[in-house]
Order: structure tokens, then sequence, then C-alpha cells
């Protein structure tokens, strides 16, 4: 794909972790281009998802694609994968080369505005793998990405804890190494963001011993 992953990485402050961010993987105009097709491409679906003992509607529109087999399981929620556009299939192969890692899923999730959200968490599902390569591209509306320390049950994070990063339109991040085992993330809601955005991870599924993927 054309004018992408030209932008120099450039490695956070986390210790124990390797997460790297390329501010401007996508061009503008690349970016804006990428936007209008995944937008009017992607069948967006409101997932329903077990939280806290309930079951509720995510707050945020999502769709789950991936080659056959490549099932997530995600808050007690079985994910079978859609099969890929032709725009999500472009960007995994330059994504994979720019992260030098093979992708057979991505997570696509639409936040509507600033009250559209992710709680905190770690990709750490047992089909990812020990230490999985986690790819998150943005689109769209700035929002701020949070990355903290998980501490033990019972303890309360301080901001000394918490590494708070601006995700802009057409940057690319990337997540590996034992970060999923060290840090939480979150995207919070935001009272000052009013325009959409779109961000897809990538991801590796491995298939449960005696399943073929």
């Amino acid at each position: 794909m054309a004018d992408a992953g030209h932008a120099g990485w450039e490695l956070l402050p986390l210790p124990g972790a390797h997460v790297r961010c390329a501010w401007s993987w996508l061009s503008q105009e690349a970016a804006d281009a990428w936007w209008e097709q995944l937008l009017q491409e992607i069948p967006w679906e409101r997932h329903r998802l077990r939280m806290f003992g309930r079951e509720r509607d995510a707050p945020r529109l999502s769709c789950w694609i991936g080659d056959p087999g490549a099932v997530y399981v995600y808050s007690r929620t079985r994910f079978e994968p859609r099969p890929w556009t032709p725009a999500l299939h472009a960007l995994r192969e330059a994504v994979q080369r720019s992260c030098h890692a093979r992708f057979n899923s991505v997570l696509a999730n639409l936040y509507r505005d600033g009250a559209d959200s992710m709680g905190w968490h770690s990709d750490d599902e047992p089909e990812l793998g020990p230490q999985p390569v986690i790819a998150s591209l943005s689109l769209g509306a700035t929002r701020r990405f949070r990355l903290r320390r998980r501490l033990p049950r019972g303890a309360r994070a301080t901001a000394a804890d918490t590494v708070e990063i601006p995700l802009t339109h057409g940057s690319l991040l990337c997540m590996s190494g034992a970060t999923q085992q060290l840090y939480q993330h979150d995207v919070p809601k935001s009272a000052r963001v009013s325009a959409p955005r779109i961000n897809l991870t990538f991801r590796l599924i491995h298939a449960p011993a005696g399943r073929r993927p």
C-alpha cells in the first residue's frame, strides 16, 4: 500500500514493556481516504459484553474480522470472525511489514464521540499467547490512550503509574514483549471530543490444542 509505514518509531518510556509509536505512519491524505473507506466498508455492530456480572451493550461499535478459525473470546463472549474487507486486507499487509509481525485478525472499534470508551484491560487472553504483538492504527479524532502498571489486588494506581498518549489521525502504536503482562490500557471518556474515531487492533490468534486454525 502506498504512503504507509514511512515514519520512524518512537519508543515510549514504560519499564519492562515494549511500546512504540509511529505518529505519522499515514499521511493526512492517506488517513482521510482510509477513514472514509473503512467507515462505509466495515459492518459495524453493537456487541453485548459481560461486565461486572451483567450483560451490557459495549460503549462503542465494533466488528471482529479475521482468517477462518480466528475465534476470539473476550468478556466471556465468543466472536466468530467476519471475512476481511478489501481495505482491512491491504492495511494488514502494510502493518505487518512495519511491525515485523504476522496478524490473522483485527478488532475494529468505532468511537462515535467522546462518550464512547474502552475500560481498563490487558490483551492477555490465552489465544493471544504469552507475549502478543498488538498493533493499533488510529483514524479520526485524537483520543487519549492510557497505560498503567498492573497492581496487586486492592492497590490503588497513582499518577506516577500511568502514562497517557494522544493517539492521532494516522498514528500506529505497537505493543509487544511483556506489555500485556505488566500493563493495562484504556480509552477514557472525554467531554471535549465530539468527532468519531476508528481504531484497528491487529492480532495473531493461536488455535487451541486439537483445533486447526
